[in-house]
């Protein structure tokens, strides 16, 4: 199967995630500064969630550069990784709007973990469809990065119950860790 209509579908996706997102930002009540004080959470929250589905774009993009065909499997594995992102848009406007309170923190680790799940689900389809070309799974490696995301938002979600800024911390330490799109599967498409 041909991967374009995987990779517009996906992009729209992504893309109609984010102006959710954008349109859940309200305009602050007064003309001074002090009335974009009570924004500032949602304001923090919306600017990770946004660098989340920005970095989940970037590599989504290099992972299907590297795919040369496409099966049933990787249509509901991409499904999947959608599904979990769809939830981005509800957890960020939850988490911003109770200023990271411990439960809507939590709940958004576990969206974030369930959205990294999917993508190496998705990843290990397209591998084992791909076995043949070696290039993507040269790539992939041992994926430490991977899986140390997945480490994080485990940790993370309980300890949002102790102290919402550890959580937070993670969930940034994780974005940061992946704000440069996926550089192993770049080298391997620039050989």
């Amino acid at each position: 199967m041909d991967k374009g209509r995987l990779e517009a579908f996906s992009d729209g996706v992504i893309a109609i995630l984010i102006t959710i997102m954008v349109l859940e930002l309200r305009v602050p009540q007064g003309a001074d500064l002090a009335a974009l004080r009570p924004l500032l959470p949602i304001f923090l929250i919306y600017v990770l969630s946004f660098v989340n589905l920005g970095i989940y774009w970037n590599n989504h993009h290099h992972m299907l550069a590297a795919t040369d065909r496409i099966n049933g499997k990787i249509l509901w594995a991409n499904m999947h990784l959608l599904f979990w992102l769809s939830l981005v848009p509800f957890v960020t406007g939850w988490m911003g709007e109770n200023n990271f309170a411990s439960v809507p923190t939590a709940i958004y680790g576990v969206v974030m973990l369930f959205a990294a799940i999917s993508y190496t689900i998705l990843q290990t389809m397209i591998v084992r469809e791909h076995e043949a070309n070696a290039r993507l799974a040269a790539a992939v490696g041992k994926d430490v990065k991977g899986k140390l995301s997945l480490f994080c938002y485990i940790l993370a979600i309980p300890l949002a119950f102790v102290h919402q800024f550890i959580s937070n911390g993670l969930y940034v330490f994780v974005a940061l860790m992946w704000l440069i799109p996926d550089r192993r599967i770049e080298s391997k498409l620039n050989k």
